[in-house]
């Protein structure tokens, strides 16, 4: 244990091996961005956070195919309705692998952006928003635009990043306030031997709440974007 004027030493007693060499593997950062509008479209406010929220769905769905094999584990995913499917993946004849393209008429496995106005505590374990705003024009809710996910990864000198952004518009006739968002994407699963399916639903994958409430006025509009970078 270090005392007295050892601790006050500290930062000239770090060997110089502990410095940062810049030979270390690439590291990883998400962030929200939000760009509010009113209804003439002039930027009234642009909010900007760390985001660091990836759910209990998206753990299961990246754990390597090796946890799955060597443990011979699965793992439940819980959709937005609370329903739940068993996703234990492997090379085996008979097991379920993701299938593509996905279900219910997406394109692609993104479904939306969501956003809500409540709160979590616990974003590892949240299936759904605590508090989603629906779409549409009726009293608070929103029209939600189609989401849309980069084509390419960007690379910008020795960072790479992605972006996935959806604009909401307030035709709601009052002013709506936003909390709480994430990134919701359908799964289904599909096992290749016998052409069996299962649907798991919209699954919620990335949720965040927002470290100050955002208002989006009558008239106006709210573009979310997130961005997955690499390296940054």
């Amino acid at each position: 244990m270090m005392v007295g004027k050892d601790v006050s030493d500290i930062s000239v007693k770090v060997p110089e091996d502990a410095h940062d060499t810049g030979k270390h593997m690439p590291t990883f950062n998400a962030y929200l961005t939000a760009i509010v509008r009113d209804s003439t479209g002039r930027v009234v406010r642009v909010h900007r956070q760390r985001s660091r929220s990836p759910t209990a769905n998206f753990i299961g769905l990246f754990l390597p195919l090796n946890w799955y094999g060597s443990s011979n584990n699965s793992f439940t995913l819980t959709n937005a309705t609370g329903g739940t499917c068993t996703y234990q993946p492997s090379l085996g004849q008979f097991t379920k692998e993701i299938t593509y393209p996905s279900v219910d008429g997406y394109p692609t496995y993104l479904v939306m952006i969501q956003v809500g106005s409540g709160q979590q505590t616990n974003p590892y374990n949240a299936y759904s928003l605590a508090s989603p705003i629906a779409n549409g024009s009726g009293v608070g809710q929103l029209v939600y635009g189609s989401p849309s996910v980069s084509t390419n990864v960007t690379v910008s000198g020795s960072s790479a990043y992605i972006n996935i952004t959806q604009t909401f518009a307030n035709q709601s006739g009052g002013t709506i306030n936003i909390t709480e968002l994430g990134i919701i994407v359908a799964v289904q699963l599909g096992e290749a031997s016998i052409g069996s399916v299962t649907n798991c639903g919209n699954l919620l994958v990335w949720y965040d709440v927002l470290s100050s409430a955002i208002s989006v006025p009558n008239g106006g509009s709210l573009t979310i974007a997130y961005t997955f970078t690499a390296n940054p």
